[in-house]
C-alpha cells in the first residue's frame, strides 16, 4: 500500500474525531455522531471526486474508508466521556491535521485525472474545507472557511507549494509531504497567535 492511501486514511480518522469531538459538544446521539464524523471524514472528497468525474466516488469503490469512520466514531466517544472538559484547542488542531492532510490528497488526486496546476490546488482547498463546510452547517454553525480565521487561505498556500516543489522536480512524495507540512504549520500559527485575515464590511450611511 502507498504512503498516499495510508495518509488518506490518516486524515479520515482524524477529521471523524473532528466531526465527533463537535457532535459531543452539542451533546447529539451516537447515530447523530456518526453521521457528523461521516460527513467531516468524506464529505469534501465525494464532492471532488464527483467533479473529477472519478467512479466510482472513492469511499464506494474501498469501504475501509466508511468502517474506519465507524470504529474512530465508537472509540473517539469511549475515550472522551465528557465533552464539556474537552480542551478548548483539541477541536482546531484535530481539524488542522485533517486539513493539511486532506488538501495534499486532493491535490495529487487532481493531477492524476488532469494536468492543470490551478485546479489540482482547487481540489485540494475543496477536498480541505468540504467536509468541515458541511459539518459546520449541519451543526448549525458559521463554517470556519467563511470566518476571517487563516483557514482556506492555509489550504492554498500549502496546495501552491505542493504544486510549487513538483514544477521544481522534487519527487511526488517530497512536494505532497512538503505540502502537507506547509498547511499545517500556517493553520497551527493561526490558532496559536489567533491569526485572521481582514474582514469586509460595509460602511454605515
Amino acid at each position: 500500500m502507498s504512503l498516499l492511501y495510508f495518509i488518506d486514511l490518516f486524515g479520515t480518522a482524524i477529521f471523524a474525531i473532528s466531526g465527533v469531538l463537535l457532535a459531543g459538544r452539542l451533546r447529539m446521539d451516537p447515530f447523530g455522531v456518526i453521521v457528523l464524523a461521516a460527513v467531516t471524514a468524506i464529505g469534501g472528497g465525494t464532492i471532488r471526486d464527483m467533479m473529477l468525474g472519478a467512479t466510482p466516488v472513492f469511499w464506494i469503490g474501498n469501504t475501509t474508508y466508511i468502517w474506519v469512520i465507524i470504529v474512530t466514531s465508537l472509540l473517539t466517544m469511549l475515550i472522551v466521556r465528557r465533552p464539556k472538559r474537552i480542551a478548548w484547542y483539541l477541536l482546531p488542531v484535530c481539524d488542522a491535521i485533517g486539513l493539511a492532510a486532506f488538501v495534499g490528497i486532493g491535490v495529487e488526486k487532481a493531477l492524476s485525472y488532469q494536468s492543470s496546476y490551478m485546479i489540482a490546488v482547487m481540489m485540494g482547498v475543496l477536498t480541505g474545507c468540504g467536509g468541515g463546510i458541511l459539518r459546520d452547517i449541519l451543526a448549525r454553525e458559521i463554517p470556519m472557511v467563511l470566518r476571517s480565521e487563516v483557514y482556506a487561505t492555509a489550504c492554498i498556500v500549502g496546495g501552491c507549494t505542493h504544486t510549487g516543489l513538483l514544477e521544481l522536480g522534487f519527487t511526488s512524495t517530497q512536494a505532497l509531504l512538503g505540502g502537507i507540512t506547509v498547511t499545517l504549520l500556517i493553520r497551527l500559527a493561526a490558532i496559536r497567535w489567533h491569526l485572521s485575515l481582514p474582514t469586509f464590511a460595509l460602511g454605515k450611511n
